[in-house]
């Protein structure tokens, strides 16, 4: 068993030559990605003084974002391009020839994806989010002047004689659509020469089509007698806040760190609300390295077809249409799940799991 399992120079050659043909298809699946962003960034320059300095910065901040998201196709276009370039040569017929299975050169490939899969998710939970923080406070300045966000102290917002400050904030589902949810709510109001003259505090404040509503609210007035406190369960908030713009600009659940979707998942339930989209994001990013194994090792027949029979161009090409197939496939399940409460765990785990039984039927037939 440890033996079979033995590194040997024919694994280093497999591995190498499916590294060289990952990192340029990575690199310019990535590249294009980013070229694109910043065309649509260019657009976007003199508005709420946005210069072409931000462009490059936001493109800069997000790569990393791009960089984990492109992965998965970089590393199973790699892996086909590689391995149909070993075929291509005879080499894949000379490792054949010497006794070594299929599975064991697929393996040799997945091996090389799963190194670089440890980087991969250790990027995605660290710079990517960070990334997406810095593009989200860029792109709230530019769609309202009056308004930022910071990583330690969220939202703050100018709204008149008033300062606004909302510590974290998260989509929910109302009536079939995403809406914004304040929390933690702050509104600190000024008198005309910049005093404090009354500050509100409320757990929550969430837009209902109309108006803001504050949740569990309790304000203090200050005046010459001294503080005046009250409280009341909800009231309605004169705010100018354009919730469509705070929607827009929110962090989307998928480009979270595990960490913080968990947070709000937790967070939602402690409120007796379905976590919803939060969910679905935390599995879907838990199960990434699982589905894009899976995925690489179950496209390596296409190259092996080869070795039989010519049309290499047309077996990768296939192979690569199944995997965007699968890709559909898996959201299509993610959904059915979400409208017939299936666990979101279950919904991204099962098409990993059918993949992962193809892919050994198929090995353990054709060696």
């Amino acid at each position: 068993m440890m033996a079979a399992l033995r590194i040997k120079r024919v694994d280093w050659l497999v591995g190498i030559t499916v590294l060289s043909s990952l990192m340029v298809v990575w690199l310019v699946l990535t590249g294009f990605d980013a070229v694109v962003q910043f065309l649509r960034q260019l657009g976007n320059i003199g508005k709420n003084g946005y210069t072409l300095t931000n462009a490059v910065v936001y493109v800069l901040v997000t790569t990393p974002r791009r960089l984990y998201e492109m992965f998965g196709n970089a590393a199973l276009i790699g892996g086909l391009l590689s391995l149909g370039g070993l075929a291509a040569t005879g080499e894949l017929t000379a490792l054949r020839a010497t006794g070594m299975s299929k599975l064991r050169i697929a393996t040799s490939a997945v091996g090389v994806v799963t190194l670089l899969m440890i980087g991969v998710v250790i990027l995605g939970e660290t710079a990517a989010p960070w990334g997406d923080q810095q593009a989200q406070a860029m792109q709230l300045r530019l769609r309202s002047g009056n308004m930022g966000m910071t990583a330690n102290s969220g939202l703050w917002a100018r709204d008149g004689d008033r300062i606004i400050n909302a510590k974290g904030s998260i989509l929910r589902q109302v009536a079939g659509h995403d809406a914004v949810q304040l929390i933690d709510v702050r509104v600190f109001t000024l008198t005309a020469d910049g005093q404090l003259s009354r500050f509100d505090w409320a757990k929550t404040a969430e837009h209902d089509g109309k108006q803001w509503v504050l949740d569990q609210v309790r304000s203090s007035t200050l005046d010459a007698q001294g503080v005046h406190t009250t409280t009341a369960a909800s009231e309605r908030w004169d705010s100018r806040l354009d919730p469509h713009v705070l929607q827009q600009s929110l962090i989307q659940p998928q480009y979270l760190p595990m960490r913080d979707l968990r947070s709000n998942m937790r967070y939602m339930e402690s409120n007796g609300e379905n976590p919803g989209v939060y969910a679905i994001a935390f599995w879907g990013r838990a199960l990434y390295p699982l589905n894009v194994l899976v995925l690489v090792l179950c496209a390596m027949p296409f190259a092996f077809g080869a070795l039989r029979s010519g049309g290499l161009g047309k077996r990768i090409f296939i192979g690569m249409l199944l995997a965007i197939g699968w890709y559909f496939l898996q959201k299509a399940m993610v959904s059915f799940g979400t409208v017939y409460g299936i666990p979101p765990l279950l919904a991204n785990l099962l098409p990993a799991v059918v993949l992962a039984l193809a892919a050994w039927l198929y090995f353990r037939r054709n060696g």
